[in-house]
């Protein structure tokens, strides 16, 4: 649930200040108060998730000022202004110059907060609106860059919607080449530290002490070659997100200093006793099941569930086959472009066997198989392990597309699919969970 909006109140006079804090207080809800519009607009941006409620006459940059200044930070952020006796014309050129509404001086509290929550109810309709046109954006660009109608896909993109501005860790769990840097990114573009450094490490293959520098940084003389002070990996993306690919192979040692930075959120770098600040977002993937290697003793399950906020499984391509035509074509119309050569010709009995196959190496060897049909090499898909498949695995490949097309038609709607499908619901249900639909 989003945090209720909260009002930024601006009034000089402390005994005001505090007597209309102290009633929307009691109404429930949260304020802010400052003494000067100086101060306010350090602390307002064009998302504010509020209002403001401020006295025409200030110190400095008076009320009217603050107004118009807010009308162009934005235009749709509620001023409610509050004026002293006799001050009509001014409240009327507030209401011209963009008021929401304005109060006059002495007013009961009751009539201020009602005031308040009308014109947090706009603000709150606003931002509603502005946040679905963002995830529409959004979506149209997960669909672009994650390709596939499957109802997996579909899942996937959905919960990277759902979690993408929340400052939340995330274990992306899929196998070899079934794009877990491309989710990573995702995650982070769609995010409101999309600015912010975007930082990949993988952690296989990395001898302890390479790691340890490369995540931590060291000061000069920390071990012998460190001749001058370097930021590590964690240190620079702080305000952004790290990403750490392979996690599952770092060494036990590591993985206690970075429970420790997950927990804390500080770092020490090689060499140093002095405590660093980090706020980043911790984004590990694997290809190993976490859990397991933690039931084993390999990774410490303490870690896991630190980094196990939120879980993003990313299907194999054998298990979403219907998205395998959309994929080789993207793939296709990508290398003929780099390779500046004429999109080839793909034909129904290459599609099939290239559906056949059960690609172990997932989307990334389905890529290297559009680069080579692209360049003219092997324009034959090979059929599955080298023979060809049986007329029961043909059939039920074919059925599990047609279901999966009609079902992803349908929204997950399974009365409506099998109304499609002309199927009983129950055999329709039994379908979908066979084929892992469901």
């Amino acid at each position: 649930m989003t945090p209720p909006l909260s009002v930024l109140l601006v009034e000089d006079d402390p005994h005001v200040r505090l007597g209309c804090e102290q009633a929307m207080q009691l109404a429930g809800i949260p304020v802010d108060a400052v003494a000067t519009a100086e101060e306010a607009q350090r602390r307002l941006s064009a998302d504010y998730a509020g209002i403001v409620v401020t006295d025409m006459r200030l110190p400095g940059m008076d009320g009217m000022a603050l107004l118009r200044w807010v009308g162009q930070l934005s235009p749709d952020l509620p001023v409610i202004i509050i004026t002293g006796h006799g001050d009509v014309t001014l409240a009327v050129e507030a209401m011209r110059s963009g008021a929401y509404d304005f109060m006059q001086k002495p007013f009961s509290t009751g009539d201020l907060v009602d005031v308040v929550r009308r014109a947090l109810e706009k603000r709150e309709l606003v931002l509603e609106v502005e946040a679905l046109r963002r995830r529409l954006d959004y979506r149209d660009d997960l669909e672009a860059r994650l390709i596939g109608r499957s109802p997996q896909m579909a899942k996937v993109r959905q919960l990277i919607l759902d979690v993408a501005g929340a400052a939340v860790d995330v274990l992306i769990f899929g196998e070899t080449g079934t794009g877990k840097e491309m989710v990573a990114r995702c995650l982070h573009d769609l995010s409101g530290a999309k600015q912010e450094n975007y930082v990949a490490l993988n952690c296989g293959g990395m001898a302890d002490n390479l790691l340890d520098s490369e995540l931590f940084g060291h000061e000069p003389g920390a071990f012998t070659g460190a001749q001058k002070r370097r930021i590590g990996k964690i240190e620079y993306a702080s305000g952004g997100t790290l990403f750490l690919d392979e996690v599952e192979s770092m060494p036990m040692n590591m993985q206690i200093k970075l429970l420790r930075v997950l927990q804390e959120r500080v770092i020490e770098r090689l060499g140093s006793n002095q405590q660093i600040p980090v706020s980043c977002r911790v984004i590990a993937a694997t290809k190993e099941d976490l859990r397991v290697l933690a039931d084993q003793g390999r990774f410490r399950a303490d870690l896991y569930y630190r980094l196990n906020v939120v879980r993003i499984e990313l299907p194999p391509l054998r298990e979403r086959r219907e998205d395998i035509p959309a994929l080789y074509d993207e793939f296709l119309l990508q290398a003929a472009k780099r390779y500046n050569r004429p999109p080839p010709a793909v034909t129904p009995e290459h599609l099939r066997r290239l559906m056949a196959l059960d690609w172990p190496g997932n989307i990334r060897e389905l890529r290297n198989a559009a680069e080579c049909h692209a360049l003219g090499i092997g324009r034959d898909a090979p059929a599955a392990g080298g023979e060809p498949l049986s007329l029961t695995e043909t059939v039920e490949n074919y059925e599990r597309l047609l279901i999966a097309a009609e079902f992803t038609r349908q929204q997950g709607n399974v009365a409506r699919t099998s109304e499609a499908l002309k199927v009983a619901r129950t055999t329709l249900h039994d379908k979908l969970k066979k084929y892992g639909l469901i």
